[in-house]
């Protein structure tokens, strides 16, 4: 029982580092998927297997580097002088990605609950703060909290797509776009998640001994992330092609459901935001400590304040600067996980 809850702890974890607050607004989607018509299926199809067998090796990788941070695999992988700049470079982007993060806590307590930016700013900031002080083991116990809340979220959206004209659009539709541009999204869309994830997923592979326990909990969230991306795509389709038009795409389909849908809609995007926020600044906080030696906890508030300073600049402007620079540097870290061999094989699995 012991190894089963670990299993869940471990994919449950996977789940919520990875999908965040673009992937609640159906904008990700939308963007690397859904616009790409009937082939989005088996695009999600692919990613979902990059993110089963990547997810898998990464966190063995740890395991078996005993890595403290994700700067450890890093320099494993490039060199310790090449190593180095790149995990200093992905320090910074992932300040970044933690800015953005907070930026739209802000945005989501002043467009949906109606409350001022900065409220949502300091909320944020303080439970993230005491979750992320107590360690992994509170960071994997929110995960299991607001992952089953995103799952059951996603079954009725697909409920309440079912019966719709355009319920067919996700096996129909058909799209303009050529072949290489529409299987390089889901390549880039993995990289630039899992690059991201490292952060978290790397102290997490390194804490767990059970290699087949990290073997199984991969797989399940590799799964469970694909899951929900086709059931987004499936309520995204039956509305295409006017719900291009949306900012948020998946607050078209969702509001017509209902205030308790509604209420429910607001508290996944928060959760699938603070979860990404809380992965992001604890891996910060563990790779500054192995530069500076300072106290974790110190560093975790300096790391929040510096991310409440730079998130006045807003979320959409974060996120329109930030994200394609990531991108790049995602790729060539994607490439290099995929080359790396590891010696050891997961036992018992």
């Amino acid at each position: 029982m012991r190894k089963v809850v670990q299993i869940v702890q471990v994919a449950f974890t996977y789940i919520g580092t990875v999908v965040g607050a673009g992937f609640a607004s159906g904008q990700e989607i939308l963007q690397f998927f859904t616009k790409y018509g009937w082939m989005a299926t088996a695009t999600i199809a692919f990613a979902t297997l990059l993110f089963t067998w990547l997810g898998i090796k990464l966190m063995l990788l740890a395991n078996e580097l005993n890595a403290k941070s994700y700067e450890d695999l890093i320099k494993e992988l490039f060199g310790a002088r090449l190593g180095g700049w790149i995990g200093l470079f992905m320090l910074v982007i992932l300040f970044g990605v933690s800015t953005v993060m907070l930026a739209g806590a802000g945005s989501l307590f002043s467009e949906h609950l109606h409350l001022s930016y900065q409220t949502g700013l300091i909320i944020t900031m303080i439970l993230a703060y005491f979750i992320i002080a107590k360690g992994m083991q509170a960071i994997v116990a929110v995960n299991s909290l607001v992952v089953p809340v995103m799952l059951v979220f996603t079954a009725a959206i697909v409920w309440a797509t079912w019966e719709l004209p355009g319920a067919q659009n996700w096996l129909v539709l058909e799209s303009d776009y050529p072949l290489h541009r529409i299987w390089f999204s889901p390549l880039l869309y993995a990289a630039f998640n899992m690059a991201s994830a490292q952060a978290v997923l790397v102290p997490l592979g390194s804490a767990i001994r059970d290699r087949s326990a990290i073997f199984w909990g991969g797989l399940l969230g590799g799964l469970g992330i694909g899951i929900m991306l086709l059931a987004c795509h499936f309520a995204l389709s039956a509305q295409m092609p006017g719900i291009m038009q949306f900012e948020i795409p998946m607050g078209h389909i969702i509001y017509p459901l209902g205030t308790t849908v509604v209420f429910m809609y607001i508290a996944v995007i928060y959760g699938e935001i603070f979860t990404t926020l809380v992965a992001d600044v604890y891996g910060l906080s563990l790779q500054l400590e192995q530069r500076t030696k300072w106290n974790q906890k110190a560093i975790i508030a300096i790391i929040l304040a510096a991310a409440y300073s730079v998130s006045q600049i807003g979320f959409s402007k974060l996120l329109s600067t930030l994200y394609p620079l990531f991108g790049v540097v995602s790729l060539i870290w994607f490439v290099s996980i995929v080359w790396r061999r590891e010696n050891r094989l997961p036992r018992n699995t």
